[in-house]
């Protein structure tokens, strides 16, 4: 009974943010970090947003792991 809990909490946790996918949100994360630090116009405006969304989006590109993908069964990753 405790093994099958934890296969199906590994199977939840599993990677889902496939190669390319990571990458654009890397750059799209650091690009929204950098908005929000930067003394660009609406800058001011939008910081904290900004830096909220981007700091979430870099955080799902480094884990591989994106939770809104879970509910729809998106998965971005190669099957072996």
């Amino acid at each position: 009974m405790q093994l099958k809990l934890n296969q199906e909490r590994i199977e939840e946790m599993a990677k889902n943010v496939g190669g390319v996918d990571r990458v654009i949100r890397a750059v799209i994360g650091a690009g929204l970090i950098y908005y929000s630090m930067s003394n660009l116009p609406g800058a001011d405006s939008y910081m904290v947003p900004a830096g909220m969304i981007g700091f979430i989006v870099l955080l799902t590109a480094v884990f591989g792991r994106c939770p809104a993908y879970m509910p729809f069964g998106f998965n971005t990753c190669k099957t072996k």
